[in-house]
């Protein structure tokens, strides 16, 4: 028997954004985009952030009159943040690698068509009519797994 999937909120919150981009990009081609998009977008932003840490800190270190005030960012938590921020560059570099070789990857039309097939079986509209009568035939139901009982 498969295991339940998780409930907390932020597993919640993880299937409905899986399931939002396997409706969206539901073929290999998308989704070969929306990877290198996503990775390139998470190195831009994490470069500029470390750039502008640096900045910051070399600027405390030849200004030494700064107030504590206006160091809402300590130095050493800018230094911690400095070192994590360069591993999770260089691990997005690798993954950069290995993404260029998915890219190289063409597959035919018509296992492109098979791809849309499955992501729909994987991800089906939550807004379809027949799945909202469904969802809420369910949670009408007294002892769905859902609902606490607690009297």
């Amino acid at each position: 028997m498969p295991e339940e999937p998780c409930q907390c909120s932020d597993c919640q919150r993880f299937y409905k954004e899986h399931d939002r981009l396997i409706r969206e990009f539901p073929t290999f081609k998308q989704q070969q985009e929306l990877n290198w998009a996503s990775i390139q977008s998470f190195r831009t932003l994490c470069i500029k952030v470390t750039h502008e840490l640096q900045s910051e800190l070399s600027q405390r270190e030849s200004n030494k009159d700064i107030s504590p005030e206006q160091k809402h960012i300590s130095d050493i938590e800018i230094t911690e943040a400095l070192d994590e921020l360069e591993s999770v560059n260089a691990y997005l570099y690798s993954i950069e690698a290995l993404m260029e070789r998915i890219l190289d990857t063409k597959i035919s039309n018509n296992i492109e068509s098979k791809f849309k097939e499955i992501a729909n079986e994987l991800a089906p509209d939550p807004l379809n009519i027949d799945r909202l009568i469904l969802n809420r035939l369910f949670h009408q139901t007294p002892d769905s797994p859902d609902k606490k009982n607690i009297n």
